[in-house]
């Protein structure tokens, strides 16, 4: 039998009825068995699902959670921009936490000014818990992204550390699952774990949801490195002996400018997106996400550690 990478399997998109009643069902399990939930929402692709997702479980009533983001302080910021104004047009409460904060208080440090951020977010996202009290964060992680995160439970474990183990993990036969947790642990739920980003395109095409404007084509000044397209910004400007180029480029996935590479494409529309995601044959943090290619353990360890 041939071995089929996830994303290039195209599904019914009457499964997406499934994927959609399956996370709805993940979203009042947290609600109904947490106290004291957050919502992980970024204004990327995936959180926005989750906030369709989150609407379809808990409207007309008002979301049992705050929505939470922990800021790099490096975001590209129309998606910041966007996810300020969705959270209002929701009229949900943003809690907003910066890595920039961690460092000014010496909690992190940088071992160069242009270090990617994104394995520091461990640490405001855990003091943003202890800060709160927050018993579980829900996040738009998803198992076909990466090998570690195929790993993990739907409902993800973490000790009074912030830290999960890959060998200790709760079963959840017929989809039942166990929040139950000592005072300073909690859990990560993943209502969208068992999606593909195929899916998670399809169900943003079927629910018209809005998107930054950085998820479709446009023209972009980039250098090739290491085999990824990176941009060029004042966080990230080009190399000594790199040739700029102005190119024509979308994101697949959004994150800390000096770890988040574009890929060429000329889809603007998300039905062009779909068809192009349908053939792809590389996931979207493998062709996009420089700090997931320092080893093939970097994402477990940083997991371990408290990540996302």
């Amino acid at each position: 039998m041939t071995d089929i990478h996830p994303i290039t399997v195209r599904r019914p998109l009457a499964h997406l009825d499934w994927l959609e009643a399956e996370a709805i069902h993940v979203l009042r399990e947290v609600a109904g068995q947490c106290a004291n939930p957050a919502l992980l929402f970024s204004g990327g692709k995936d959180s926005i699902c989750l906030l369709r997702l989150a609407e379809k479980a808990f409207r007309p009533a008002r979301f049992p959670f705050p929505l939470l983001h922990v800021d790099t302080g490096h975001n590209y910021p129309e998606v910041v921009a966007f996810r300020d104004r969705r959270a209002a047009e929701l009229g949900e409460r943003l809690v907003v936490r910066s890595v920039e904060d961690s460092i000014r208080e010496g909690k992190v440090v940088l071992a160069r000014p242009d270090e990617p951020r994104n394995r520091h977010q461990s640490v405001t996202l855990l003091d943003a818990v202890a800060e709160h009290g927050f018993d579980a964060c829900i996040g738009g992680a998803r198992r076909d992204e990466e090998k570690a995160r195929a790993k993990e439970r739907v409902f993800s474990f973490r000790d009074d550390l912030g830290q999960w183990d890959p060998k200790h993990q709760r079963p959840e036969l017929w989809s039942l699952y166990n929040a139950r947790i000592r005072r300073g642990e909690h859990i990560r739920a993943f209502p969208i774990s068992n999606w593909t980003e195929l899916d998670v395109w399809q169900y943003l095409a079927r629910e018209r949801l809005e998107l930054p404007s950085i998820y479709f084509a446009h023209r972009r000044p980039v250098v090739r490195r290491g085999g990824a397209l990176v941009p060029v910004t004042d966080l990230t400007p080009p190399r000594p002996g790199e040739r700029v180029e102005v190119v024509s480029v979308r994101f697949r996935t959004v994150g800390d400018i000096t770890c988040t590479a574009p890929v060429e494409s000329t889809a603007a529309t998300v039905e062009e997106i779909v068809a192009e995601t349908a053939t792809a044959t590389v996931t979207e943090r493998g062709a996009t996400r420089l700090d997931d290619q320092t080893s093939d353990a970097s994402m477990e360890q940083r997991k371990k550690e408290g990540y996302f």
